[in-house]
């Protein structure tokens, strides 16, 4: 599938949405003014399935997504575009699978950055530009480097504020961020010092622009960097979990002075529950600053909110997901294509349009976003995308449509392919490998910890399932998964 930019008209708002105040018909009036929903899209990076309270955690408490679970909709069955950052990312922006979207991998760009989207990508933020919407990013891109065609600011952001490069994401004290196309030099992060959480500042911009922008209709992806590695965050925030997370666990990390240090290597953390939970905690309260800004702006009935991770939980610079049980349930970390890899959780709300403290088991995923926003934007979604609105469900109407499957490929590790239908689980591992490969078949609505693969008593659902897997892809000459064992 061929992915092109495309020019859609905008279209009248459906009426059931939100109006403007006064906007209804008076006799001087031929037409009914339609205020167009604000959308805020909040990314979570690393966050698992078990990391929130409402969801299990027990060892750190979440109240504000606990708050916002309980005034609007939770998605049980909903799943990140792949295991790992940019291609999960990519699949949010373009309403593609893994095997559509044009960043199917992490692929680096030196000295700073990842390979860029084409020019020719149509993103969410190029949909809601067109349509009028005033669009900013904050947090982590890593779609295509600096003044890259795949840089934000060539994908649709009117804003940018952030990290560009995954890598250098990987440091919460970097030595810059990104304004746009201007390098910001952090000064307090000069040296050996650590003194700008770059978390906090993108935060206030994010903010910001909510203050800046409240008077027409925006689009805020705020793709925050917590809790992925490394595990580092002011002391004051370390206080309320120091000594209560025993025994602590210890990573020795860069140094400064050493080879990575702010290039990418994670820093040093003695004591990393503590700090993990410090950083749940702290994402946690800028969800909780986002809605009470909108709130205090009177701007909550009229704007969406939806939050979601990219990928399940991390192992890296001193995590212990195993201590928190941050996958829950589910099997697996990131990087793999078992359940706890790309199963994240979902909360939508909407004061007064989504039902509160509701629940749905839809299976969604990524590259539905798109859709629902297009549908939300009152505007024709593209035409050659793999997602489905999921609008239908926030709002609560019985005619949703569903996917026949949902499909993932993951590059890394030997190459990793997953697809699934109904409750069909088809789960293969070492794909690039002919003599190594493995096929498992795993039966959700029975086994959701995919604990007994049954594919030996099910050939005829394996042999469908590998046949819908053949046509999930198009080839990419720049991200290639190319073997005997993949089927094209």
């Amino acid at each position: 599938m061929s992915v092109y930019k495309i020019i859609i008209p905008s279209l009248a708002f459906a009426t059931a949405l939100s109006t403007c105040s006064g906007g209804g018909k008076t006799q001087n009036q031929e037409t009914t003014t339609v205020q167009k929903p604000n959308i805020v899209y909040i990314l979570a990076d690393d966050l698992g399935y078990g990391d929130l309270s409402f969801l299990g955690q027990k060892r750190f408490q979440t109240p504000n997504l606990d708050r916002m679970a309980r005034e609007g909709m939770i998605f049980t069955q909903h799943y990140a575009g792949c295991t790992v950052c940019a291609p999960s990312r990519s699949s949010l922006m373009t309403g593609l699978t893994t095997g559509h979207t044009p960043i199917r991998g992490n692929k680096e760009w030196k000295p700073e950055g990842q390979w860029p989207m084409p020019a020719a990508t149509f993103t969410v933020a190029e949909m809601l530009k067109e349509a009028g919407y005033v669009t900013g990013g904050f947090g982590k891109w890593g779609l295509g480097y600096p003044g890259s065609e795949g840089d934000a600011n060539m994908q649709g952001f009117d804003e940018f504020y952030g990290y560009n490069c995954q890598r250098i994401a990987h440091n919460y004290y970097p030595s810059h961020l990104w304004d746009n196309q201007e390098k910001i030099i952090l000064d307090g992060n000069s040296g050996d010092q650590f003194g700008t959480y770059a978390p906090e500042l993108i935060h206030q911009r994010a903010l910001q622009f909510i203050e800046k922008n409240k008077d027409k209709p925006f689009f805020l992806f705020y793709p925050n960097v917590i809790p992925h590695a490394e595990l580092l965050l002011p002391e004051e925030n370390m206080k309320e979990f120091q000594g209560k997370l025993m025994p602590e666990k210890s990573f020795k990390g860069a140094e400064p002075g050493d080879k990575g240090f702010r290039e990418g290597s994670y820093g040093t953390q003695t004591e990393g529950h503590a700090a993990f939970a410090a950083m749940v905690t702290l994402l946690d309260k800028q969800v909780g600053e986002v809605m009470d800004k909108l709130k205090e702006l009177g701007l909550d009935k009229n704007t969406v909110v939806i939050f979601s991770s990219d990928n399940g939980p991390h192992q890296e610079g001193g995590a212990d997901p195993d201590y928190f049980d941050s996958n829950g349930p589910l099997r697996g970390y990131k990087r793999d294509l078992y359940e706890g890899g790309i199963r994240e959780p979902m909360i939508a709300w909407w004061p007064g349009k989504i039902k509160a403290n509701t629940k749905s088991d839809l299976i969604s995923a990524f590259w539905d976003v798109m859709p629902t926003i297009a549908e939300l934007a009152g505007v024709k979604s593209p035409e050659n995308i793999d997602g489905i609105s999921f609008l239908p469900t926030l709002l609560g109407k019985k005619e949703q449509k569903i996917h026949d499957y949902l499909y993932w490929e993951f590059h890394e590790l030997g190459g990793r392919q997953a697809i699934r239908k109904n409750n069909w689980k088809l789960v293969r591992y070492q794909v690039l490998k002919a003599d190594k490969i493995t096929t498992e078949l795993y039966d959700l609505n029975t086994d959701l910890g995919e604990n007994n693969n049954v594919a030996a008593q099910h050939p005829e659902v394996v042999k469908e399932l590998l046949e819908l897997m053949a046509n999930a892809r198009t080839p990419s000459e720049i991200f290639t998964f190319d073997s005997p064992t993949v089927i094209k």
